[in-house]
């Protein structure tokens, strides 16, 4: 189940996964994955059996375009369309909000997973918190 929630309800949750998935697992800087922008954000929850196992959040930049970021799912729980559905949730929030197109920053090694749902590179490759990533947009 995905679920649309707000941020200063969820906060422990979302910050539970994002912890394991970023700091643990790709030992990305805390000061770097926390960078004030959450309380503006909407965000997504994957639920399975009562459980938080992933979360991404949606920013609206301006009227025609917004930004999915911090996508995480638990790595218990991966390769089981948990991610898919949190996108497909993402991008129909954007549509809901008319806003035409969503772009995102994609680490290298899940491009192809963006691809598949209509994303399309944008940019060169670049580094960010220390990793390989490329600018990826689609029409909304």
């Amino acid at each position: 189940m995905i679920q649309t929630v707000a941020y200063s309800e969820a906060s422990p949750v979302i910050c539970a996964v994002r912890t394991q998935v970023f700091q643990v697992e790709q030992f990305i800087d805390p000061a770097i994955e926390v960078d004030g922008l959450d309380e503006t954000a909407f965000h997504l929850l994957a639920i399975q059996d009562s459980k938080v196992i992933g979360t991404t959040r949606v920013r609206v930049l301006n009227d025609r375009i917004a930004k999915i970021e911090r996508v995480a799912v638990l790595p218990d729980y991966r390769r089981r369309g948990f991610g898919k559905k949190l996108m497909e949730n993402a991008i129909a929030l954007v549509r809901d909000r008319q806003i035409p197109e969503v772009k995102l920053n994609a680490q290298l090694h899940a491009r192809s997973f963006y691809e598949k749902l209509g994303f399309q590179q944008w940019s060169e490759e670049f580094q960010e918190a220390g990793i390989l990533h490329v600018e990826m947009r689609r029409q909304v």
